[in-house]
């Protein structure tokens, strides 16, 4: 799900919807180097949540992972050399083997040759990131790739350069993923944002291995996450996706996560920094600091 960049108000109440969802690991696109962000990470943790959420330069974007069961870090974010906080990554343990799940916030672009330049440059380096990390376990990629499949409807001719839809194409051609909602749903049209109710587009992908196709049995949109509410605001201004497969309901029990890196030194804010990775304070005693009525995710078996 795209977080939007959130105010710490809009991050409250994305952590209570959080709180009860189903799902044993969130992919959150779209998160800042602000509190909002900070606030969702420290609640987690303090739920003994695993929590990956890689350094973000000043003013820029990318991906958390929050998790109910442990994980190990993915050497996909530590391969990129080029705005690495817009991808993340973990390796969880099913019954079926190791999985590596993937998120990733692919930049957005306007005409200008330096925004254009920006994006086709980050694609490259992570097509070579994912490459060098590829170990022949299977991937599970989630995230907001703000780019279209070839064909969409509506077509929205001339917004996207033909580099785009590559980078679209080779996922599956390059890296062997495929569309997981595409391979479900061969001729749904669904929409995951809109700039208006009749111009849709469907930014937001969950692509997974060929060997995992067999496995899959879900990937649908979650529009309500784009809802009104009473008082104007939405959760976000994109749908939620959530994707099921046999490997994932097969994770492992909940145990305890702790943080992903080596390094430990203290910080003035009172938590610690390992690696390039965040871990902020576990005590139960500082939960009701993050919900607006005390709520936070809580850890549970899988449903």
């Amino acid at each position: 799900m795209s977080l939007s960049a959130p105010s710490l108000e809009r991050a409250r109440r994305q952590l209570e919807w959080l709180a009860v969802r189903p799902e044993g690991i969130f992919v959150l696109t779209e998160t800042k180097a602000t509190p909002g962000s900070q606030l969702l990470a420290e609640a987690c943790i303090a739920a003994n949540y695993s929590v990956t959420f890689p350094d973000h330069d000043l003013g820029e974007l990318g991906v958390m992972i929050v998790s109910r069961v442990a994980t190990t870090p993915d050497p996909l974010s530590g391969a990129l050399s080029y705005l690495p906080a817009r991808a993340a990554g973990v390796i969880v343990a099913t019954s079926r083997g190791p999985l590596r799940v993937l998120g990733a916030y692919v930049p957005s672009r306007d005409a200008t040759l330096e925004k254009t330049g920006r994006k086709k440059r980050w694609i490259e380096g992570f097509h070579t990131a994912l490459e060098a990390t590829d170990s022949g376990v299977p991937v599970l990629l989630l995230g907001d790739l703000n780019v279209l499949e070839p064909g969409h409807q509506p077509e929205h001719r001339r917004q996207f350069a033909p580099f785009e839809y590559e980078f679209y194409r080779a996922l599956t051609d390059r890296h062997g993923l495929r569309d997981a909602f595409r391979y479900l749903h061969p001729d749904r049209i669904e929409h995951s944002w809109a700039r208006r109710p009749d111009l849709g587009d469907r930014y937001d992908h969950a692509h997974c291995a060929t060997q995992l196709l067999p496995l899959l049995h879900g990937c649908d949109y979650l529009h309500q996450t784009r809802d009104v509410l009473v008082d104007g605001s939405r959760l976000t201004d994109h749908s939620g996706l959530v994707e099921r497969n046999d490997a994932s309901s097969a994770i492992g029990a909940v145990v305890p996560a702790r943080c992903a890196g080596e390094r430990n030194r203290p910080s003035r804010r009172g938590y610690r920094r390992r690696g390039s990775w965040w871990c902020f304070p576990r005590r139960r005693s500082q939960w009701r600091r993050y919900g607006r009525h005390g709520n936070v995710p809580h850890s549970q078996p899988e449903h």
